[in-house]
């Protein structure tokens, strides 16, 4: 039974080592820290770096830098935590999530993460085109867009190895532009006094109406968000558990200490108000500025030239996983190992966004979507540490604090940037994992849910253990179900189901000894499965035993001492007699047992006829009427008819049979115990009489409950059916279950 999976994983997993011998396999230096490294060091430290040590002073801009440092540092030490842990596959942050928290949460963060990716490119492509112009204005900005894409997607197309190797040029291009602008620190240029906190004037474009520290922040901030470059190709790296640390963690370093000290540097070579209104203080002030030049072209170029690589390649490994129709179509992968169909569409988009000419509307939005996913991996870390499982066992350890402090800080980051983008992100999401779950996508990998909601269960029963141990409010059906032969269950499953929706749980408890084991078996797990889809918890096991009243009674001790136990024992009484004696031996044994019992005589004619009618039988109360929280044996009846009137939009009626001088003081009763047990629309009936003789004249239900006695006779129990032409439910408290509770 378990050897088809097992040939199934087999298979994935030799399709997937073919694929991968297909890719170029990139080492920590080319395929991590170079792309990492050149998308950090981009066109906010070449242009806007100046405007936010001026507004916020030297201390200020130091401050802001090292937040925006720490909140991706964590990330990162997060993200390296959890790759040591995983056998990490294609698509970066998604497959990390994914591995962890399932195909839903992934998705619904990796959809938003490719798009972001995505459109980012287009933002890198302007912010090129607008050092391009600074230096030919009169050269068509569409003209020069157009270029640019072209280049990007025809190197993206080739090879990502074409790539890395140029970026290896651009690496040397903007370490020139680097060493320009510390030369100039043997020209005398940096003459100025610092200003170590700043007034935060505000911009130009805002004729300087003043800023706070956080917007200063929040224009900073997205020069940090390059740490995924590297991650991005976690599926065509030779060593990623080596190589994602090592390569993020260093750019991460190089690029913070870069930053420091260019802060330090603007803010001794130009005044305060030249670096609030020249975004060219770096240009401007540099040993040789068309070194700085060539340094802000190729940040932005090598920014773009990353994420047309990486994009394709989230894009595929959604693809890999259905998450999304004919999403198969972006998995393939050329012979050289290039996902060209995902190029193919990521271009699209791309020249799409281009041709709109102005993305700065949604530009935070593009911030939102790597805030969410970087916060998404800070918390799979933070959840695993907690859960303390023994799967849990990565080669890069770090504190509880970081992942913790890591997702506090990009939720935080996310409503300073922009609070409004913050949520729609967050809808966004949301969105997308209510669509992947209701898609049933078939998860290709072990993840980490079973464990989170185990730990959350015996949480949750450590709590609960605490309480007071008879918790009517929180009563609900949790049916234990003796099954002789498959048969029998199929003709009371409908019942059963109904008896216990939506938040009741089934466990199917069979004894073998008339049927096939092997049968049985499968038999019950297609039952147990038929209950599931109908979103209700079902359990089953099976007892080789020749003795059912045996095998019941252990089920019924055994089970006792299980946390989540049934507390209603269903039992079907058959019409002939063969099994009389043990079906009233294992009623003893359940009240013994404080069980409720639910003894289902089936009406062989009508069945369940329409089911909507439901009629429960109440003992009349006289002399005293009085309507108290022991009501004696008619909690359990009650609440199973009004589970079925729910469960059926059945019409519901409360019976109670008494001498003509009672009437109007039973249906004074009846009255009270509907308005206290809150049932408005139950209808109270009255019948006169004697109780055998009204069962024949009552009026007609598909269902009949009543109690059951002490020591009940079956055939008389079995002549109900016959009196009321219904099926008939004879039910027993156990005490813990309240109507009005």
């Amino acid at each position: 039974m378990n050897k088809q999976p097992a040939e199934e994983s087999t298979l994935q997993e030799q399709v997937e080592e073919h694929a991968s011998k297909k890719k170029q396999k990139y080492g920590t230096f080319g395929g991590v820290f170079v792309p990492t490294l050149l998308t950090i060091l981009g066109v906010i430290l070449f242009l806007r770096q100046g405007w936010v040590i001026g507004n916020a002073g030297l201390l200020g801009g130091w401050l802001i830098i090292t937040l925006a440092f720490l909140i991706v540092t964590f990330t990162a030490l997060s993200m390296s935590c959890i790759t040591t842990n995983i056998r990490i596959k294609a698509g970066g942050a998604y497959s990390i999530i994914s591995q962890s928290l399932g195909l839903e949460v992934g998705g619904s963060v990796g959809v938003p993460l490719y798009l972001a990716q995505t459109f980012a490119i287009t933002m890198y492509i302007f912010g090129f085109r607008e050092g391009w112009l600074y230096i030919f204005p009169d050269h068509y900005a569409i003209a020069v867009d157009m270029v640019v894409f072209s280049l990007l997607f025809i190197v993206a197309y080739l090879s990502a190895r074409l790539a890395f190797r140029i970026q290896y040029i651009i690496l040397a291009v903007i370490i020139a532009a680097l060493v320009s602008v510390g030369a100039s620190v043997f020209t005398g240029a940096m003459e100025h006094s610092i200003q170590w906190w700043g007034e935060f004037p505000g911009e130009p474009e805002d004729n300087f109406q003043g800023v706070s520290f956080w917007v200063v922040f929040a224009v900073l901030f997205p020069a940090a968000t390059g740490i995924m470059a590297g991650a991005n190709m976690s599926g065509e790296l030779k060593n990623p558990k080596k190589s994602i640390p090592l390569g993020t963690l260093s750019a991460i370093g190089i690029s913070y200490l870069i930053y420091m000290s260019s802060g330090y540097w603007m803010a001794k070579v130009a005044p305060v108000d030249e670096l609030v209104s020249n975004y060219n203080v770096m240009i401007d002030y540099a040993f040789w500025s068309p070194a700085v030049l060539g340094g802000l072209l190729g940040a932005t170029f090598s920014s773009a030239l990353a994420s047309i690589v990486g994009a394709p390649r989230i894009l595929q490994a959604l693809g890999d996983h259905r998450i999304f129709p004919g999403g198969e179509v972006f998995s393939k992968l050329a012979d050289n190992g290039e996902p060209r169909n995902a190029i193919l569409l990521t271009g699209g988009l791309v020249l799409g966004t281009l041709l709109l000419r102005d993305l700065n509307t949604i530009a935070p939005l593009i911030t939102m979507f790597f805030l969410i996913t970087y916060m998404m991996i800070n918390m799979v870390v933070f959840i695993e540490q907690q859960m303390d499982m023994i799967s849990f066992r990565p080669t890069f350890s770090i504190p509880k604090f970081v992942p913790f402090l890591g997702t506090v800080g990009c939720l935080f980051t996310m409503f300073v940037i922009n609070s409004t983008f913050g949520l729609i992100a967050l809808g966004f999401v949301i969105i997308t994992y209510l669509y992947l779950s209701n898609r049933k996508l078939q998860v290709p990998y072990g993840d980490m849910r079973s464990g989170l909601f185990v730990s959350l269960a015996e949480w949750a029963a450590k709590r609960v253990s605490l309480l007071p141990e008879n918790n009517e409010r929180a009563w609900k059906a949790n049916l234990l179900v003796p099954v002789r032969s498959s048969r029998e269950l199929r003709g009371n499953f409908s019942l059963i189901r109904n008896l216990v929706y939506p938040k009741g749980s089934v466990k199917l408890v069979g004894v073998s000894g008339e049927e096939d084991e092997g049968t049985f078996r499968d038999s019950l797990m297609d039952f147990s499965m038929s209950f599931q889809r109908e979103n209700i918890y079902a359990r089953w096991s099976v007892i080789d035993s020749n003795n059912f009243e045996d095998a019941v009674l252990n089920s019924l001790q055994t089970l006792q001492g299980t946390f989540f136990r049934p507390n209603i024992l269903f039992l079907r009484l058959p019409a002939h007699k063969q099994y009389d004696d043990e079906i009233l031996s294992i009623i003893r044994q359940a009240r013994l047992n404080n069980m409720g019992i639910q003894l289902y005589v089936e009406d062989t004619i009508a069945q369940l006829g329409r089911s909507a009618l439901v009629n429960v039988w109440v003992h009349e109360q006289s002399p005293d009427w009085d309507l108290s929280m022991e009501l004696g044996n008619v909690d359990l009846a009650m609440l199973t008819a009004y589970k079925l009137k729910v469960n059926w939009d059945a019409e519901m009626r409360i019976i109670t049979v008494v001498e003509e001088p009672e009437v109007e003081n039973a249906y004074q009763y009846l009255e009270n115990l509907r308005d206290v047990a809150r049932l408005p629309d139950v209808k109270p009936h009255v019948e006169i009489g004697d109780f055998k003789t009204v069962m024949r004249e009552a009026p007609q239900a598909d269902v009949d409950l009543f109690g059951l006695p002490e020591d009940p006779d079956l055939d008389e129990l079995r002549s109900y059916v016959e009196q009321t032409q219904s099926a008939c439910v004879f039910v027993a408290d156990s005490g813990n279950e309240n109507i009005l509770a």
